[in-house]
């Protein structure tokens, strides 16, 4: 692969985009922030590899978040829940690292999201395998990181634990706690069934959305397809046929889960991500979207290959992967006239 360094983007995990039009990347290899305009041109990188104001060390830097005036808000997913702070200029602000209520490498709170009001959302890590907890706390905390409410303690990720390898694998279609901001709101919950619980910034519960919806059984043939799929970019097919056996040999859920995921955009709509049986995927992802009072408006499909970080009033932000594994930040046009 060819090209110029800023446009070689390693480990680009999350990215967003200021008022004036500027896109953020977080490049999480080589710990920085490439800024670039609307055309894609890059401008200017902040951060990167050190130990003083304004850099990064290892698993330091993975989301990016906007906060009030442009400034950015950015940090890691494991152990260390250290948060950095740039103005739009990308000149240095500050450094807080929250004090968890549940610390810890295994099982502690880290940083999940930002609200639009600048609170940080706090839950079990998604990423790492370490935890196998069967129920998970989620807290909102300040911008110094201090407890401002408790959501409530709730059934975690649904994972089997192997003592034999000392491992940690989720459960083929199994439960999956979602915690993520909806407007002011916080939605919490398991996504086993269609009933979305959105709560306000003190813990009470304020909203819920349902849909109705038909449970569904896993056949074999759905298990098959969705370990092909998991093992498909591995290059060794020596390697690709042992993780296969592996994946097949995992437990699987009685049911389907109702939906995937949710996001929440600029507006205040929510966004669920409906879940299509591996074997049975449409062309591109289905989205119910509801608006701020939790009525349904209608559906949205986007690109299967595009991983979504934002969604603006009118543009999707997001990262792609072409046949070599190459990743691509795009911004899609996002028409809200229903047409």
């Amino acid at each position: 692969m060819t090209g110029e360094e800023p446009y070689l983007l390693t480990g680009a995990s999350d990215a967003t985009r200021l008022s004036d039009g500027r896109i953020v990347v977080v490049n999480r290899l080589t710990r920085e922030l490439r800024v670039f305009d609307e055309a894609g041109i890059h401008l200017e990188t902040w951060g990167g590899t050190g130990e003083g104001p304004g850099e990064f060390t290892a698993l330091t830097i993975y989301h990016i978040a906007p906060l009030a005036g442009d400034s950015v808000v950015v940090w890691g997913i494991w152990h260390d829940p250290f948060m950095t702070v740039f103005d739009p200029a990308g000149n240095y602000e500050r450094s807080f690292r929250p004090e968890r209520s549940e610390p810890g490498v295994a099982g502690g709170l880290i940083s999940v999201e930002v609200t639009p009001g600048g609170a940080i959302l706090a839950g079990p890590n998604r990423v790492s395998n370490l935890s196998v907890a069967d129920e998970a706390t989620v807290e909102l905390w300040n911008a110094d990181g201090q407890l401002l409410a408790s959501l409530g303690t709730h059934a975690g990720k649904e994972r089997i634990h192997d003592v034999e390898n000392t491992n940690t694998y989720d459960v083929i279609f199994g439960r999956s706690l979602l915690h993520q901001p909806w407007g002011d709101l916080i939605v919490v919950g398991p996504n086993t069934r269609y009933e979305i619980k959105a709560y306000a910034q003190d813990g009470s519960l304020a909203r819920i959305v349902r849909r109705d919806h038909v449970t569904r059984a896993p056949t074999r043939a759905h298990v098959e397809a969705y370990a092909e799929a998991s093992v498909a970019r591995i290059p060794s097919a020596e390697e690709r046929e042992s993780a296969l056996r592996r994946r097949l040999s995992r437990p699987v859920a009685e049911q389907f889960p109702a939906f995937v995921s949710v996001m929440s955009d600029a507006l205040g709509h929510l966004w669920v991500e409906e879940f299509a049986p591996p074997g049975e995927e449409l062309p591109g992802v289905i989205w119910t979207v509801f608006d701020p009072e939790g009525r349904a408006l209608g559906y949205v499909e986007t690109p299967k290959e595009l991983e979504i970080y934002e969604i603006g009033e009118d543009y999707i932000l997001g990262r792609t992967r072409d046949e070599l594994d190459v990743e691509y930040i795009q911004a899609w046009p996002l028409d809200r006239s229903g047409s």
